[in-house]
């Protein structure tokens, strides 16, 4: 006999859809919070000059309008502030920036609460940089992922235990179903792909943030088991696309991806429908799907952004949490204690203007949609705010664009809302930087609804430590018993089976037949005494051991106590072990990136070495005839100093002989003036009178001394010879001269007269042939002696 069900109860287990919250009606909550709105403004570049954005303090900014704009009719400049939650300047980190803006909204989302975080700003601003971050520098998107599985690590259940029902819901699925749909994944995924050569390779999580700046939440419930779903779509054109999902390659005609529509669900939040969410176990195995994603975001070259972005994107992340149960093992086959919070990452595109990025075609195109979403979301930011300063009750136009009505529920009170205002401070972007200053601060005047708290399920706290200790106990005690090991059958069971009595005949070949059913009978009861003894004996030595265990468990508490202490130094020096294979992988990275710039780079340089080659073979020929005109030079002016060196010694040797003989001449001259002073001295004493002069023979005139030839071919003579001469006093003798009327050259005779006598000499006089005196004449004066 079968029992209705009333009709509600059957369509909501038909449907499977798990509710977000118990109640089918949502929680009213008068609490409101403002939207968190912050400011991030990026250095200049090195092109760019004059600067129009000042941070005055921690909290607001002010706009200086550039020469040559006129802020007002009067000509005036006016130079305008504005305030936001905090502003974030030129030298700020992306851990700093993470630290104040997506945290907590990390934080929120393990503890079942739902957010919202999106970058908005000028094309150009870093809205890319600040949401995603670089190698070395990860933004906000690598670091909140981080955080969720420091946080939920060791806490994550098995995959596909949670599995999406495609309506925005989560069903729990029991250990088997969850076993034979990993089979099943596997299997299918144990097809190899063709690699493609093309592919680049992704950065990885490694090389984005450094693990000395991990962090994770606090109070993680412990007794839930958790499960993380991440999904990746644009919206581009007003049309939104899955950028996850694996289309089959056609190769003959391509097909354009299928766009996706928004739907809602049972309990009006938006969604998309047909969305892939992918569920991953690790950062590393998330930013993997957030780069497989990437690489099909529509992004191109403008004037203003070399890599501008052409859609908005948004990264959702989605956390299945759902209690243990009584026993702490599995995860509650109930759907309506499964929370499912989810943490929207929003990269919307920059706002531009077509005059200034000179856009042509579906360029023109694509900026016009994603200024057409921009101005909705500005349209629904001044109605909320009318709505809740003026009392009015106007309709918010969510269904103009793709953006607010996906998002129309967190600013209907299902989660925080921050919003990080990129800033470019260069004077180019100064009308565009002070319509997103006023928007901005428009939005901080909106208030949300503050998120209500998930009830909490009814169970003792601890029941996964109790049951990990209990597991952990139990296996050490069989081991210690000999207890069963890798499935085997316990030797007590063994026993016990061969010591019952074996059963009787049973086979009946005759209805009338009264002793095989008593025999079987009796020997069926036989084996149940038995069993009842030995299930008391069991019983009793079950008791006597969870008596030993309960006088035990102190102690090993203790011992687990001291087993922990050693066991957080041990993860302390294998966390800095981990650190240390982290950074020298990341090192490795870097490395073999560098190493491709410098294999680009070695090539450049190759072909400049070639060129330098050719260059230096010309001039090696060159100097290779420079050479051997310097050898020949040198040659010839070797054989030009050997003559030169040889004339020289044969001069030297002429001059040497000359001066010789010249001092050997002086000497011959010295001697004869003093023979002949003495033969004066002694013909004086001898004769009264002096001798009659005579007249020089033909002999005597003849020149004394040797010819030379000379080099001018000349001919050269050199005299040696001393002629005296004697003069008498023409006044006859008189009175004696005194000693200073007489000269140097004059002495006195017995007979009063004097006389001079006159020395001449001639040395190295040279006659040349024609009567021409050669270069080597030398002439020299007479000296006058006076006689003794």
């Amino acid at each position: 006999m079968f029992t209705l069900l009333p009709f509600h109860i059957f369509f909501n287990y038909r449907k499977g859809k798990t509710p977000r919250r118990p109640p089918p009606k949502k929680p009213s909550n008068n609490q409101k919070d403002p939207v968190g709105v912050y400011c991030r403004v990026r250095p200049l570049g090195a092109e760019d000059g004059e600067c129009c954005v000042e941070v005055i303090s921690s909290t607001t900014i002010q706009l200086h309008a550039p020469d040559g704009l006129k802020a007002n009719r009067n000509g005036e400049f006016k130079e305008t502030q504005y305030s936001f939650k905090k502003v974030f300047g030129i030298k700020t980190t992306q851990c700093e920036l993470f630290e104040d803006v997506a945290k907590p909204l990390a934080d929120d989302l393990i503890h079942g609460k739902n957010g919202l975080l999106f970058t908005y700003g000028v094309t150009g601003s870093g809205k890319t940089y600040t949401m995603t971050g670089s190698p070395g520098q990860g933004g906000l998107l690598p670091r909140s992922l981080d955080m969720i599985f420091n946080s939920i690590g060791p806490f994550q259940a098995k995959r596909f235990v949670f599995k999406p029902d495609d309506k925005n819901g989560m069903e729990v699925q029991n250990q088997v179903d969850a076993l034979l749909e990993r089979q099943k994944r596997e299997s299918q995924q144990s097809v190899p792909k063709t690699p493609s050569s093309r592919q680049r390779v992704d950065p990885e999580f490694a090389d984005m943030i450094n693990p000395d700046e991990a962090c994770k939440a606090d109070d993680v419930d412990e007794d839930s088991s958790y499960s993380v779903f991440v999904s990746y779509i644009e919206i581009y054109n007003n049309y939104i696309y899955d950028l996850l999902e694996e289309a089959p390659m056609d190769l003959i005609k391509p097909k354009p991806p299928q766009s996706k529509i928004l739907r809602e669900d049972q309990n009006h939040n938006m969604y998309v429908a047909g969305c892939t969410e992918v569920e991953v176990k690790s950062t590393e195995e998330a930013f993997e799907v957030f780069w497989r994603g990437q690489k099909k975001r529509r992004i191109a070259n403008t004037q203003l952004n070399r890599e501008s972005s052409r859609s908005h994107s948004v990264f959702i992340i989605k956390l299945a949490q759902a209690p243990l149960d009584a026993d702490g093992d599995n995860v509650l086959q109930d759907k309506n204690q499964v929370n499912v919070s989810q943490l929207c990452l929003v990269d919307l595109a920059g706002s531009e203007r077509t005059s200034r990025t000179r856009a042509e075609g579906s360029r023109l195109r694509e900026a016009g949609n994603i200024n057409q979403s921009l101005m909705t979301l500005r349209t629904c930011i001044e109605v909320l705010r009318e709505n809740q300063m003026c009392g009015t009750n106007k309709m918010v136009p969510y269904r103009d664009s793709k953006v607010t009505h996906l998002f129309k529920n967190y600013f209907d009170g299902e989660g925080k809302v921050r919003m990080v205002v990129c800033v470019n401070p260069k004077t180019d972007d100064y009308e565009e930087t002070m319509l997103v200053m006023r928007f901005a601060e428009m939005t901080q005047e909106v208030e949300v609804a503050r998120p209500v708290d998930r009830p909490i399920c009814g169970f003792a706290a601890g029941r996964r430590q109790r049951n990990q200790a209990f597991k952990e106990e139990l296996s050490r005690r069989l081991e210690e018993r000999g207890g069963p090991v890798d499935g085997e059958p316990p030797a007590a069971l063994n026993q016990l089976l061969q010591s019952f009595p074996p059963l009787p005949a049973s086979e009946l070949s005759d209805p009338n037949d009264d002793h095989t059913i008593p025999r079987l009978i009796e020997a069926l009861e036989k084996r149940h005494r038995i069993r009842q003894m030995v299930t008391e004996d069991y019983n009793k030595a079950g008791i006597s051991m969870l008596q030993d265990l309960d006088g035990n468990l102190m102690s090993k508490e203790n011992f687990i106590q001291d087993q922990r202490g050693r066991l957080g130094e041990k993860d302390k020096m294998i966390q800095n072990q981990k650190n240390e294979i982290d950074r020298l992988e990341k090192k490795s990275k870097m490395l073999e990136y560098k190493i491709d710039i410098l294999q680009k780079t070695t090539n450049i340089y190759e072909e400049d070495k070639r060129a330098l080659q050719h260059e230096l073979e010309s001039r090696d020929h060159r100097l290779q005839r420079e050479v051997s005109e310097k050898k020949r030079m040198e040659v010839r002016m070797h054989g030009l100093v050997t003559d030169e060196k040889l004339r020289w010694q044969k001069e030297c040797e002429r001059r040497v002989n000359a001066k010789e003989l010249e001092m050997q001449n002086k000497l011959w001259v010295k001697d004869e003036k003093l023979k002949q002073l003495k033969a004066i001295v002694t013909e004086s004493k001898t004769d009264s009178r002096p001798d009659q002069p005579q007249r020089p023979s033909r002999e005597k005139d003849r020149v004394p001394g040797e010819v030379f030839k000379t080099r001018g071919g000349g001919q050269s003579v050199q005299f040696t010879d001393i002629e005296t001469l004697k003069q008498e006093n023409p006044l006859g003798p008189s009175r004696k001269r005194t000693s200073s009327e007489t000269g140097p050259n004059q002495e006195e005779c017995k007979d009063g007269s004097w006389t001079d006598v006159e020395t001449r000499c001639a040395v190295a006089v040279e006659m040349r042939a024609g009567s021409n005196l050669g270069p080597g004449y030398q002439n020299h004066g007479y000296s006058k002696r006076r006689k003794p």
